[in-house]
């Protein structure tokens, strides 16, 4: 596509250098992927400014650069080497409006599921996509633990990718023939505008409970970002939402959507009731109008119920048969590191990726209901570079509903695990708990010195298979480790 075809999608405050008759092959963020024929968008990262290798584009053969710092390079510069500079208020914007166009508006030739909330949003992703195949119908998927065009998968790096990866993305599923999409949609990826411009038919809101408070620093900054994805739907499109979820009305105070409601609640439109579950499996009844559901599912907890409602939701709205659905959610595969059962028959192991207050506390609470008075010893740690208001939280939950806690690392990033550990054990009040910084031995020591029929929770990690320490990424697996000291 030309340069001049492409800068129509985009508002543009200044354009300057040479411009006719280019043609653009690629559009980059990243200037270690700059190529002849590409233009390259300086954004603004967690940890570096895309503006300050604006000159590495330049000598690697960008046609053009995007920015909206004015400052950083000299104007002459790029009317000295023929490229074009041009000038945007939001580099953010402009790459999705960029990517977009560039695209042909992917969005919009595909049926788009975005979900959002604080915990939910994989496993939710994970049952659509489940239904959609096994009713045979090829979809795509965006997502934590992988994205999948149809049967083919791609690794994930972020939760939801930056806009033109989006776009190329939901571009290669449409080629590939894929009806529906769904992606999650982080906070971060709303306040940044990485999803801005897409065309969502369905938006999932599973709940919202405290993180990510140090990119937002504020509660009601999270919640706003939550609320961003639903500001932005159209009047053809559906918002389904979680009506048990106290903040739910403020999220969709602006939606002009259709509002689809579910829950335990009477007034929920699809209503759940009479949950019951166990390591086999959950099992719950789904009111809708005048029909009731039996529905049956692999995974565990009563939290699954209602990531189970919101995909059943999803799929009866985009026309699937009710019995396709029933079926799809019974055989559904096991989502990684999502309340993960990996134990034996004496001990049982349970690997989850719960590293919030809230999900912690649902997934010890979901664990206890079903091994009763048995021994329950959970066994986490906080990440690090992340909410540190959330550490004691954390631990005085796993102790109080604990019969023994092990805090141990995480991903500690940059910091010290050490001190990570010591905000941990602030909340902790019992003396139940004993520390042990290497995660290999705690969860070694959890596994030996528990009884036979009791059961270990291992939080924090789920699918993910490494530690990250001062930058580096050290393969590691929690089941892996698990099913090791298991024999």
């Amino acid at each position: 596509m030309e340069l001049t075809e492409l800068i129509n999608y985009i508002k543009v405050i200044q354009v300057a250098g040479d411009v006719q008759r280019k043609e653009i092959s690629k559009i980059v963020y990243d200037s270690r992927e700059v190529s002849a024929n590409s233009i390259f968008v300086a954004i603004k990262g967690f940890n570096t400014d895309g503006h300050n290798f604006i000159i590495d584009a330049i000598n690697k053969g960008a046609e053009a650069v995007i920015l909206d710092n004015n400052s950083i390079v000299p104007e002459e510069v790029f009317i000295h080497r023929n490229v074009a500079k041009i000038l945007v208020k939001d580099s953010r914007i402009a790459l999705a409006e960029l990517s977009k166009g560039f695209f042909k508006d992917p969005s919009s030739q595909i049926q788009l599921t975005g979900i959002t909330g604080t915990n939910g949003k994989t496993t939710t992703a994970w049952l659509i996509k489940n239904i959609f195949d096994f009713a045979r119908i090829k979809s795509g998927l965006m997502g934590t633990i992988a994205n999948y065009i149809g049967e083919y998968k791609l690794e994930s790096k972020l939760t939801t990718p930056e806009s033109s990866d989006l776009n190329n993305l939901l571009n290669q599923m449409i080629y590939n023939e894929c009806k529906f999409a769904t992606m999650e949609v982080s906070s971060h990826s709303l306040y940044l505008n990485r999803t801005y411009g897409l065309n969502f038919k369905f938006a999932v809101f599973t709940n919202i409970t405290l993180d990510h408070l140090d990119f937002h620093k504020t509660f009601d900054n999270y919640l706003n970002a939550k609320k961003i994805l639903f500001d932005g739907l159209n009047e053809d499109s559906y918002a389904i939402i979680n009506s048990d979820d106290e903040n739910s009305g403020l999220i969709i105070k602006d939606c002009k959507a259709n509002i689809i409601s579910y829950g335990q609640k009477n007034s929920a439109d699809y209503l759940v009731s009479d949950v019951n579950f166990d390591l086999a499996g959950t099992k719950f009844s789904l009111k809708h109008n005048q029909e009731t559901y039996q529905i049956q599912l692999p995974l565990i907890g009563e939290f699954n119920s209602y990531n189970a409602t919101a995909a059943f939701i999803v799929c009866h709205l985009a026309g699937l048969p009710v019995e396709k659905i029933i079926e799809g959610l019974k055989i559904s595969r096991q989502v990684p590191g999502r309340f993960e059962v990996v134990g034996n028959e004496n001990k049982k192991v349970i690997v989850d990726y719960s590293h919030t207050p809230d999900s912690l506390e649902k997934a010890i609470i979901s664990l206890r209901k079903i091994i009763g008075k048995n021994k329950l010893i959970t066994v986490f740690g906080c990440g690090g570079d992340r909410d540190k208001s959330k550490r004691p939280i954390m631990g005085k939950i796993a102790s109080e509903l604990s019969d023994e806690v092990i805090v141990t690392s995480d991903n500690p990033r940059t910091e010290n695990p050490s001190a990570i550990i010591d905000d941990i054990v602030k909340g902790i009040k019992k003396n139940n708990y004993s520390i042990i910084e290497n995660r290999e031995e705690a969860i070694k020591t959890a596994i030996q010195s528990a009884d036979n029929f009791s059961a270990i929770l291992i939080a924090g990690k789920g699918h993910e298979n490494y530690q990250d320490i001062n930058g580096v990424k050290y393969y590691f697996s929690d089941s892996e480790v698990a099913r090791k000291y298991l024999g």
